[in-house]
């Protein structure tokens, strides 16, 4: 898609509709990262959008600086982000339809943008990352944005994002009103298969509501 503000992959849907999945990769990676996500997860009627990060990082992209200086980043991705979907849900695609999956850094965007963007999106996907600050999302998140579908995974032995600090972030937002669902795997920084094959069933089934 030429017209947006970031480069991206379009993976266009097998069966026609305005169904949406945002795809936000890690510190490092890029778009091509997850090319081969869309086969996996077996959806004919999703549309896939693979952004690049807007900050160079070695040879791939970023989407915030290293700590404690992630805050610019997060808050100028962010900003992106918003345009990018505000654009997709003009008449495009269904916002109300659509998901947000964010891996490592992309999961920091996934509860950072996604928990306060306008629009609520049919379900949010947010794999082995963190939460910038909690305490703070939790008293700003979007009340509509609440009653959506939450799912967060982590790897019980990340040696990069420890699982102890995601436990704890979750579970202030879920004291917060967010309904997330958390489920661990046996797995470091990285994509299990068996966690995929459970993401492509929770998608599915939200589908088919």
């Amino acid at each position: 898609m030429n017209n947006l503000p970031l480069h991206n992959i379009f993976i266009p849907a097998k069966v026609e509709s305005k169904k949406l999945m945002i795809i936000l990769h890690g510190r490092g990676d890029s778009s091509e990262g997850f090319t081969g996500l869309p086969e996996f997860l077996d959806i004919p009627e999703m549309n896939y959008l693979l952004l690049d990060a807007p900050f160079e990082y070695f040879t791939g992209y970023s989407w915030y600086q290293l700590p404690p200086k992630q805050l610019p980043g997060i808050e100028y991705s962010s900003k992106i982000l918003t345009q990018i979907l505000d654009e997709l849900f003009k008449e495009q695609f269904n916002a109300d339809e659509s998901f947000l999956f964010g891996f490592s850094q992309g999961s920091l965007l996934t509860f950072e943008f996604g928990a306060r963007y306008r629009k609520v999106l049919a379900g949010y996907i947010a794999v082995s990352g963190y939460i910038y600050d909690a305490d703070i999302l939790a008293k700003e998140i979007k009340e509509d944005v609440k009653k959506s579908n939450w799912l967060c995974t982590h790897g019980t032995h990340d040696d990069v994002l420890p699982i102890e600090t995601s436990t704890k972030q979750v579970k202030i937002l879920q004291d917060a009103g967010l309904d997330i669902e958390f489920k661990s795997y046996k797995k470091d920084h990285s994509i299990d298969r068996d966690e995929l094959l459970m993401i492509s069933k929770w998608m599915k089934e939200i589908i088919q509501r």
